[in-house]
């Protein structure tokens, strides 16, 4: 009984096995698609483009060779595949094949595969395929119709003075500013693809005798670590690999200036550029590179101190000025001047409200007046803005809602939160200046003070790619004050920010710089 049951199990296991080797030989050549008829290879296409009505599929017959050429309609260039792939096939006289074809087409771009899902992404990029019934292999010809935006001036971040271009959405026009505004071999890229079901190429660029290695591994290895469908813009990469996502800053310095990408790679950062987006990524970023602008470099190194110093108090007159109103209006009378004061007595007569009540009103009405003319076209948003906020603040002054001189106030918060060159910061400014218009109205002073220095824990706390948040303020680096809140002259300028901790500290020599020579000498 025992040998009959062993008998049994192993002719059960020999079965099985047969049966696995016959499963796995036909998924191996169900797998396989070539040698196949040009009718197989349409079916098989259509099959995998879920009979889309784009792909074009077009069969000739040369030599009684029948040929198809394959491709998705409006992602080629016409002008290559009638020129170079079709006059070149249909007016030879011989027997072709996949090598023949490589050689006498006039591109370079043309490449051998054998699997569907090779032939199928390359026709999503934009290639032209061509296959020889019953041959090996098709031929893929790279030759994408894309739809470009021209290299015009920058919205977001104009400028007076120096370069006027700006990045678009095209990463190879992007690729190409930065290679000719960096006209040197140390110049260092690397590819990578996020995005499962919607792949999009990112580009890491950065200086390879200036930049940290720690600072590319780390951006390296959280691009690579994502696991995500769909990349749409760099600004969410962003997001998606900043070293604290749920603080109101932003830790990652996004630009569309390709002169400001190039003088922070200069400086030994990184950046980052991403497919269909216009702009791109620098880090690792501080405070205070949020409020530098490449116009600083290009204006005498006096007047860009200034500036740059004039930034800086314009963000703390918009986070503090609306709440030292509340503030003192609320508990801290005395300290308003006599003269003052019975002018405020006046203007707030008829008001009903508290003035902290008061100040979040008017705030609010700030903030939709600014969405409102962001959302609608750009001659209507402007008129919106200017009318709107003059024709609601009369009217909130009259009917009693409000006073003139907090309307003076809070028109001048907003206005120093536009100062900042980051749409970012000045966004973060803003939403910032709304929880201290409440701890003022709570505590007055005492609640400002509060807000203050849990704003600069957070502040101390954060960083970005593991460098400090507030450098060179914390940690104190006193040569670095020329790169962040101030601006030295060229001469002295000597140094790269240690904060990036690039490879080459210093850039050339002071004396050097110093040196003056006669026409004579």
């Amino acid at each position: 009984m025992r040998r009959s049951r062993n008998n049994r199990s192993s002719r059960n296991k020999s079965s099985n096995s047969s049966n696995n080797s016959n499963s796995s030989q036909k998924t191996t050549s169900s797998s396989q698609l070539f040698p196949c008829t040009i009718d197989q290879l349409k079916q098989k296409l259509q099959e995998t483009f879920n009979q889309s009505p784009d792909l074009s599929f077009q069969t000739f017959t040369v030599q009684q060779q029948k040929i198809a050429v394959f491709y998705l309609q409006y992602q080629i260039n016409k002008d290559q595949l009638n020129k170079s792939i079709l006059d070149t096939i249909l007016s030879g006289n011989q027997q072709w094949d996949s090598q023949s074809i490589l050689n006498k087409v006039p591109l370079g771009t043309g490449a051998t595969k054998d699997e569907m899902d090779p032939i199928a992404k390359a026709i999503i990029q934009g290639s032209i395929g061509v296959y020889v019934e019953q041959d090996s292999e098709a031929i893929m010809f790279l030759a994408p119709e894309l739809a470009r935006r021209a290299v015009a001036r920058a919205e977001n971040e104009s400028l007076v003075l120096g370069p006027q271009i700006a990045f678009t959405e095209s990463l190879i026009t992007n690729m190409n500013i930065l290679r000719w505004r960096l006209d040197t071999t140390d110049f260092q890229t690397e590819k990578i693809i996020v995005g499962e079901d919607v792949p999009t190429e990112v580009r890491i660029v950065y200086l390879k005798d200036l930049a940290n290695e720690e600072n590319v591994n780390t951006i390296r290895q959280r691009i690579k670590e994502l696991k995500v469908d769909d990349l749409p813009d760099s600004n969410i990469l962003a997001q998606m690999i900043e070293d604290k996502s749920s603080s109101v800053f932003p830790q990652l310095l996004t630009t569309e200036l390709p002169d400001r990408v190039c003088n922070s790679l200069t400086k030994g950062k990184v950046g980052i550029l991403v497919d269909k987006s216009p702009h791109a990524i620098v880090a690792p970023a501080s405070l205070f590179s949020f409020f530098e602008s490449t116009e600083d470099l290009y204006m005498r190194w006096n007047m860009g101190t200034f500036i740059r110093v004039l930034r800086m108090l314009a963000m703390l007159i918009s986070i503090l000025l609306t709440p030292a109103y509340v503030a003192a209006l609320t508990f801290h009378v005395e300290i308003i001047p006599s003269s003052l004061l019975v002018s405020l007595g006046k203007s707030r007569a008829n008001v009903p409200f508290p003035p902290v009540f008061e100040a979040l009103l008017l705030e609010l009405l700030i903030e939709l007046l600014r969405e409102a003319g962001a959302r609608l076209p750009t001659k209507v948003g402007q008129t919106m803005g200017i009318v709107g906020g003059i024709v609601l603040g009369q009217a909130a002054v009259k009917a009693g809602f409000t006073s003139n001189i907090l309307i003076i106030i809070i028109a001048l918060s907003a206005l120093a939160s536009f100062t900042a060159p980051s749409y970012m910061m000045g966004t973060a400014i803003r939403v910032v200046r709304f929880p201290m218009i409440i701890l003022s109205g709570l505590w007055g002073l005492v609640g400002i003070i509060l807000g203050l220095s849990f704003l600069i824990i957070h502040l101390m706390k954060l960083t970005s790619l593991g460098r400090p948040y507030l450098t060179p303020v914390y940690p104190f680096h006193l040569k670095d004050f020329d790169n962040s809140l101030m601006r030295l002259p060229w001469s002295q300028s000597t140094h790269r920010p240690l904060g990036n901790q690039p490879k080459k500290v210093k850039m050339y020599s002071e004396k050097k710089a110093k040196k003056k020579k006669d026409i004579d000498e």
